[in-house]
Parts: structure tokens; C-alpha cells; sequence
């Protein structure tokens, strides 16, 4: 499996995770050891990730473009994003999202670093 179609199954977890609100099933996407960075302080692990999209809107939408992609070491994949997050009640956010995809012992890709960072206005 080439990284490209690596990052693309990941992001595809995650996104139906985030689009349904089921904070539990985009938490199940992150390692144990997983450093997150949304735009808030940081946490590790899905016990933080959970929490962070549990306070996200009702009704909020992630689209994503793979902009680039890496094959960084045996079962490691990088990936460079362009996140749009749509929500019912106000203006879209555009964010620029790099997350580590890393193997686990069960052949599963998870994603064990996610960094954010906002578009310039």
C-alpha cells in the first residue's frame, strides 16, 4: 500500500468519526502514545482526543485535501493536509493538519502525532 492510500483509509476513519459526532470512534483512530495538537493546549492519547471532539458543534463537517505525503521508515507514513471544518452556524474554518500514521501490532494504521495549524486570514 503506497502512503498516499494509507493516510487517505486513516483520514477517512477519522473523518466519519468527526462528521457523525462520535468523539469515541475518532479517538479509536489514535495510538495510545499519540500526541495531539488541536487548537487548544495539547494532549496524548485517545483520553484527550475524545474530550476535544465531544465540545466540537453539533453539525460540524471535515473535508480534507492530501497535499503531501511521506514513507518516512517501515510502518511510518507523514501526511501534509488542508482541513476544512464546516459548521451549520458559522463561517468555515481552514486549518493546515500534519499527522504521523504509524502500524500497529494488528497491521491497523492509527495516527499517532496530529498538528494543526490555521491558515493565515
Amino acid at each position: 500500500m503506497n502512503p498516499s492510500s494509507i493516510l487517505t483509509a486513516v483520514l477517512d476513519r477519522w473523518k466519519a468519526g468527526v462528521d457523525a459526532h462520535e468523539p469515541k470512534a475518532v479517538a479509536a483512530v489514535f495510538t495510545q502514545d499519540a500526541i495531539f495538537q488541536g487548537l487548544r493546549p495539547y494532549s496524548i492519547g485517545p483520553a484527550g482526543v475524545a474530550p476535544y471532539y465531544a465540545s466540537q458543534p453539533l453539525g460540524m463537517k471535515a473535508d480534507y485535501d492530501l497535499l503531501e505525503s511521506r514513507e518516512l521508515a517501515d510502518n511510518l507514513v507523514l501526511g501534509y493536509f488542508k482541513v476544512a471544518f464546516s459548521f451549520i452556524d458559522r463561517p468555515t474554518v481552514e486549518v493546515f493538519l500534519t499527522i504521523l500514521a504509524r502500524r500497529n501490532n494488528t497491521s491497523d494504521w492509527q495516527i499517532a502525532h496530529y498538528q494543526v495549524s490555521k491558515l493565515p486570514a
